[in-house]
C-alpha cells in the first residue's frame, strides 16, 4: 500500500517533468509557427497558449493551469504607421501584474533598417523591454535625466539616424499594451472621469487659495532629509541648512478656481489653447537648495526630479514651455522670492483622475563627490477639490495624442530654422536679377547655404528626400491615403511641401541645386577637384543627350516595382547613395559604400555625375516642374548667337547651343544670371563696351584733327 502510493507520486512527479520540458500542449496547434515561437521565447515556462481571444484580442499564456501573462500583435491595438506607410508588426509579452515580458518584431517596412544598418540595432532596441513596469514612464532617446532615481522614469537608448522609427515603435508597444492592461489586467482600469466646472470661478487673492487648497504648499526641511539619509547635508554642497531643503507650490490648473486666479484671463485663454484634447496641467513652483527641476533642466523635457503618482503608476510630466522665463511674472499675486515656476503637460494616455488621490514624488539625487552618492524619494499628496469638478462614468479608454504632433513639438527648433531657410531661399530667388548683380556676394551666399543644406537639413536634421517618399506616396494613393504616415517626419514633410510647391514656380531646379544634401556634397566634391587641378571630362554633346533619359529609365522601373512588391521597391530604390552616404554617414556593408563613393569619385571629374544621369529623384521632380508658371532665367539675343560663354560655364550642362535653357536638367546654380550682369564677363556687355570705347576713341582722333 505504501509502495503503490509512493508509486503514484513518483509518477507525478514525472509527469509534471516531462510537461515542463515537453513541447507546449495541443491547444497551440492552430497557432501560425511564427507567433507560437515568439511566445515561448517571451514566456520560457509556458505550457500552454491558447488560441487568440477576446474583443481586444490576445493569446493567454499558462503554465499547467497557472495564467503567465497575455501575448499579442501591436497590429490589432495600433494603427501607428511607420515611413513606408506600413505599421510595426510587433509581439508583445505582458505578465499578470503588468510587466512587459518582452517584444518581438514580427515584421516591419522601415527603410532605415532594411538593406541599411540592419535589423540588428532593432532587435537590441526591444529588448529594452524585457521586465520593464507598464506603469513606469519611457522615454526614448534625448539627454540622459541626470537627476533621476532611476525608478519613476526610464529612459531607452535610441538609435541614432532612426529616431522616428523607434518613438513609433515605442509609442506602438505602449498604446497596445495599455489596452490589453485596461482590458485584462486589475489596477489599470479608468476610474470615473473628471472634468473641471467652466462655471466655477470666484476671485482669491494668494493666502486664500492657499487657505482653500487651491494652491497646495510643501516644505521638506533640511532635518527631514538628514533623518532618511542617516547623516548630515553639510556632506553635500551646496546644501545650506539655514534655509528649506525644498519648498513647492502646486496647483492643478486646469479649473477657473486655480488657473484663471493666477494666470489672469488672458493667460488662462492660452493655456487652455496650448492644451490638445484630454490633456491637463499642472503649476509647480519651487525654492530652496533642491529644486524641482536642475539648474541644466531643458525647457519642453520631462523633469527627472519629478513625477506625479496615481494607483501606484507613475505619471510623466511634460514641461509645456509656457515663457517659463517670464512665468513669474504673470502670477502677479504670487510672492516670486527666489521662486522657480513650471507649467506641465499631463499628456491624455496616462488616464490621471483629478478627482482620486495621488501623490507629487520628488527624486533626490544628492551627489557628495564625484564616487559617492545618494538616493530617496520623498513623496506629498496631490488631491484638487473635487467639488471643482463634475463626474462622469468612461464610455471608453481615453485617446491618446497623435504621435506625430508630438514630434513636430519637439522638434520645433528644427523646424523654425528650417522655415527660416526656405524664406531666404524664396527671398533669393524671387530677386535673383537683383541679387546676383553682387558676384562675391552671391557666391558666398551660395557656398553657405549648401554648406547649411549637407550639415544641418542632411546630416543632422535628416531631411534627404528620396524616390521612396514617391513610392509611399503612390502606394498610399493606390490603398488609402493617410497624411498622418507623412506627418511623421516634420522635416521631411516640410521639405516635400516646400519642393512641391516651387516646382510650379521655379522647376525642379530649387531643390536639386539648393536643398538636396547629397547635391550639396557632390558641390563640394566638384569644388575639391578643381582645387586639386584635376582635369574634367568633358561629356559630348549626343552621350550628354542620350545618357539623360537613363535617370527616366530608372525611375520608370522604380514605380513598376513599387505596384508589383513594396520589398523588391524598397531594394531596387538603393540606386539611390542617399541612405548610405547622408542617412548612415558611410557606416553600412561595403558593397554600398563602394557604391556611394564610385559616384562620389565620378564627381571629382564629372561635375554632379549622379544628378545628371542617374537620380530617379530628379527625374520625378523634372517631369513635375514642366508644369512651372514662368521661366526665371533672362536670356538676351547675343545668348547663343555667337556667345557661349553661359554655355560654357554650365557644369550641368543644361543650356543648348542655341543660348535656350532646358529646366529639365537645370539644378538653377543661377550662374548663369550672374555671368548676365557681370560686365567682365558678358559677352554682349563685352563687345558694347569696347564698341563704346571704340566710338570714343574715334570721336577723339577726330577732334585732335581737326584742331590740327
Amino acid at each position: 500500500m505504501l509502495l503503490s502510493s509512493r508509486l503514484r507520486l513518483l509518477l507525478r512527479w514525472l509527469a509534471l517533468i516531462l510537461l515542463l520540458h515537453s513541447p507546449l500542449l495541443a491547444a497551440d496547434d492552430a497557432l501560425p509557427a511564427q507567433i507560437r515561437d515568439a511566445i515561448q521565447l517571451l514566456f520560457p515556462q509556458a505550457t500552454r497558449i491558447d488560441a487568440r481571444q477576446g474583443d481586444v484580442p490576445v493569446y493567454p499564456v499558462y503554465q499547467l493551469n497557472e495564467l503567465l501573462g497575455y501575448a499579442f500583435e501591436s497590429t490589432d491595438h495600433s494603427s501607428l504607421q511607420g515611413f513606408a506607410g506600413k505599421p510595426f508588426h510587433l509581439l508583445v509579452g505582458l505578465n499578470v501584474d503588468g510587466v512587459l515580458a518582452g517584444v518581438r518584431v514580427l515584421g516591419h517596412h522601415e527603410p532605415v533598417f532594411l538593406h541599411g544598418m540592419g535589423d540588428k540595432a532593432l532587435h537590441d532596441f526591444v529588448e529594452q523591454y524585457r521586465q520593464h513596469p507598464l506603469s513606469r514612464p519611457v522615454v526614448v532617446g534625448g539627454r540622459k535625466p541626470d537627476s533621476s532615481d532611476g525608478q519613476s522614469i526610464t529612459q531607452f537608448d535610441g538609435i541614432s539616424k532612426a529616431t522616428v522609427s523607434v518613438v513609433i515603435l515605442n509609442e506602438s508597444v505602449l498604446q497596445s499594451a495599455l489596452a490589453v492592461a485596461r482590458a485584462y489586467l486589475e489596477g489599470f482600469t479608468s476610474a470615473p472621469l473628471a472634468t473641471p466646472r467652466p462655471d466655477l470661478y470666484e476671485p482669491l487673492d494668494w493666502q486664500q487659495l492657499l487657505e482653500r487648497g487651491l494652491v497646495q504648499h510643501w516644505r521638506v526641511k533640511p532635518e527631514d532629509v538628514e533623518q532618511h539619509l542617516g547623516h548630515s547635508l553639510e556632506h553635500y554642497p551646496g546644501m545650506l541648512h539655514d534655509q528649506a531643503f525644498s519648498e513647492l507650490f502646486f496647483a492643478y490648473m486646469d479649473t477657473p478656481m486655480s488657473g484663471l486666479n493666477l494666470l489672469g484671463e488672458q493667460g488662462f485663454a492660452r493655456l487652455q489653447d496650448s492644451l490638445r484634447d484630454g490633456e491637463q496641467a499642472i503649476l509647480v513652483m519651487s525654492r530652496g537648495s533642491y529644486r524641482h527641476v536642475p539648474e541644466d533642466f531643458t525647457p519642453a523635457s520631462s523633469p527627472s526630479r519629478l513625477v506625479l503618482v496615481q494607483n501606484d503608476q507613475a505619471i510623466e510630466l511634460h514641461d509645456l514651455d509656457f515663457d517659463n522665463g517670464t512665468l513669474l511674472n504673470q502670477l502677479t499675486m504670487v510672492p516670486a522670492d527666489d521662486l522657480q515656476a513650471h507649467i506641465f503637460r499631463i499628456k491624455s494616455h496616462a488616464a490621471y483622475n483629478p478627482a482620486q488621490p495621488a501623490a507629487l514624488q520628488l527624486n533626490v539625487h544628492l551627489r557628495r563627490n564625484h564616487l559617492v552618492e545618494s538616493q530617496l524619494v520623498l513623496e506629498h499628496p496631490f488631491e484638487p477639490d473635487p467639488a471643482l469638478f463634475e463626474i462622469h462614468q468612461p464610455n471608453a479608454a481615453s485617446k491618446p495624442a497623435p504621435v506625430w504632433l508630438r514630434l513636430w513639438q519637439e522638434r520645433w527648433w528644427q523646424l523654425a530654422l528650417l522655415g527660416a531657410a526656405l524664406l531666404l531661399l524664396s527671398v533669393v530667388f524671387t530677386y535673383q536679377h537683383r541679387i546676383s548683380q553682387h558676384s562675391r556676394a552671391f557666391h558666398l551666399l551660395r557656398g553657405g547655404f549648401l554648406l547649411f543644406t549637407l550639415l544641418f537639413i542632411g546630416l543632422y536634421a535628416q531631411g534627404q528626400l528620396s524616390v521612396v517618399n514617391i513610392t509611399t506616396l503612390l502606394l498610399a494613393l493606390v490603398e488609402g491615403f493617410d497624411i498622418r504616415i507623412f506627418l511623421m517626419d516634420p522635416v521631411i514633410f516640410v521639405l516635400w511641401s516646400f519642393t512641391f510647391i516651387s516646382l510650379f514656380i521655379w522647376g525642379r531646379g530649387l531643390f536639386c541645386g539648393w536643398l538636396c544634401p547629397f547635391g550639396a556634397l557632390q558641390e563640394f566634391i566638384a569644388w575639391l577637384g578643381q582645387k586639386l587641378r584635376l582635369r574634367q571630362w568633358k561629356v559630348s554633346e549626343p552621350l550628354h543627350r542620350r545618357l539623360q533619359w537613363l535617370k527616366y529609365v530608372i525611375l520608370l522601373g522604380l514605380l513598376a516595382s513599387a505596384l508589383l512588391s513594396q520589398t523588391l521597391a524598397e531594394r531596387l530604390a538603393e540606386v539611390e547613395p542617399f541612405k548610405t552616404t547622408i542617412t548612415l554617414f558611410l557606416v553600412r556593408s561595403w558593397p554600398f559604400v563602394a557604391y556611394a563613393l564610385l559616384l562620389l569619385g565620378l564627381g571629382l571629374f564629372i561635375h554632379k555625375f549622379y544628378c545628371r544621369y542617374v537620380c530617379p529623384l530628379g527625374a520625378g521632380l523634372a517631369i513635375l516642374g514642366r508644369l512651372r508658371l514662368f521661366s526665371w532665367l533672362k536670356r538676351i539675343d547675343a545668348c547663343g548667337q555667337p556667345c557661349q560663354h553661359c554655355r560654357n560655364r554650365c557644369g550641368i550642362g543644361a543650356i543648348h547651343r542655341d543660348g535656350r535653357i532646358d529646366y529639365d536638367e537645370c539644378i538653377q546654380c543661377l550662374e548663369c544670371i550672374v555671368i548676365l550682369h557681370d560686365d567682365q564677363q558678358c559677352v554682349a556687355t563685352v563687345s558694347a563696351r569696347k564698341k563704346a570705347e571704340k566710338s570714343q576713341r574715334k570721336a577723339a582722333a577726330g577732334a585732335l584733327i581737326y584742331r590740327g
